[in-house]
């Protein structure tokens, strides 16, 4: 492609098509070096890329559009908006590439990393070790600066032995794992609460001590269902919302 060049995508069947390659779109862009194009390349160029009909790229392309993160010019073709805020709400709707997507576009710093001994409540996830590594890391607007969410990952050692950090302030855990260290993730489970904000989150996120925050739990599974990562992230609960949709049989 001669214009920007997104991420490859491998589609779920299960799963609404433009769904999935609007998140991965989505993530591509978010995730963009600085020194990227911002013209997309044509639908039918998209759609070619993606696998998919133009009229399903079509409809991811709205989705981005309604989002903010793109817009479309009759004659001069579809363009990233370099402005688009990043703090948008979540949707959650069963795709790896989703969670991706989710996790993308804002800047990231690794706040520490090293190897604990397994918390006692992740220690059902993890039954046959003793300590997993952990790494903590801030996230910022893209735009502003100021801090949105900041997440904790507790990951098997023997996976974290092949983990830069550097790539952690760069990409999302999962894509790191799943693309840099090559673990086959299955699937990944999803649990979000209202939780009021403990010191060290309402330090980090600038928020008032016991203020509403969301809490997301994402366990990640490998192809043997194994547990190889636990997400633990907390966002600020004035800057963000959940969706969940559910697809009908």
């Amino acid at each position: 492609m001669t214009a920007f060049a997104p991420d490859s995508l491998v589609l779920n069947r299960k799963l609404p098509l433009w769904y999935q390659v609007s998140q991965s779109l989505r993530a591509s862009i978010l995730g963009r070096t600085p020194d990227a194009s911002l013209r997309l390349p044509t639908e039918e160029q998209l759609a070619a890329h993606y696998g998919v009909s133009v009229l399903t790229m079509r409809q991811a392309l709205k989705e981005l559009e309604e989002e903010g993160l793109i817009s479309r010019h009759r004659r001069r073709g579809t363009f990233i908006e370099p402005g688009a805020r990043r703090s948008t709400p979540r949707r959650l709707l069963g795709s790896i590439d989703a969670i991706v997507a989710q996790q993308s576009g804002e800047r990231t710093t690794v706040l520490g990393h090293g190897p604990e001994p397994v918390p006692g409540e992740l220690a059902e996830h993890f039954p046959d070790v003793t300590e997993i590594v952990a790494y903590r890391r801030l996230r910022r607007d893209g735009e502003s600066g100021e801090p949105t969410n900041w997440a904790e990952n507790a990951v098997r050692p023997e996976l974290a032995a092949a983990i830069d950090p550097a790539d952690l302030e760069r990409w999302p855990m999962t894509k790191v794992l799943r693309d840099v260290v090559g673990v086959r993730i299955s699937r990944i489970t999803d649990t979000v609460e209202a939780r009021l904000a403990d010191p060290e989150t309402a330090a980090l996120l600038q928020v008032p001590l016991l203020s509403p925050i969301l809490h997301y739990t994402g366990v990640s599974y490998d192809a043997d269902g194994r547990v190889v990562d636990v997400a633990r992230i907390r966002y600020r609960g004035d800057r963000f919302s959940f969706t969940v949709t559910v697809e009908a049989q």
